[in-house]
């Protein structure tokens, strides 16, 4: 199936994101986890922490910028997605929710976004 331009410029996004932060030292546990409450676009470990990476993407900060992109919604849905993703793990791992994001072409690495 042929991808949107919107899949391959997120796709792009998260290819920069994960370059990134590989290049901060973080390591790749796993790419794109989907369940049924939501997604978690890169999941990466720092040392001991579980990271749960949001990746956004926006043209310019005209209208707030990539990461106020993120509503309370999905603020909702990212904490459940990574809950359920946890589900695995006995006992839990410390953990931090990051965003990466990216407005007009430039990369900002926020962390510990959110609390759980």
């Amino acid at each position: 199936m042929a991808r949107t331009s919107q899949q391959l410029t997120g796709q792009a996004s998260e290819d920069a994101a994960l370059e990134h932060l590989l290049g901060q030292g973080l390591q790749l546990v796993e790419r794109n986890f989907r369940c049924k409450v939501g997604e978690l676009d890169l999941i990466m470990r720092d040392g001991a922490v579980l990271v749960f990476v949001e990746v956004r993407r926006r043209a310019s900060k005209r209208f707030g910028g990539a990461a106020a992109s993120i509503t309370p919604a999905k603020q909702r849905r990212l904490i459940r997605a990574a809950q359920f993703y946890l589900l695995r793990y006995q006992p839990l791992p410390p953990c931090r929710f990051d965003v990466i994001a990216i407005d007009g072409g430039q990369l900002v690495w926020l962390r510990h976004v959110l609390e759980m």
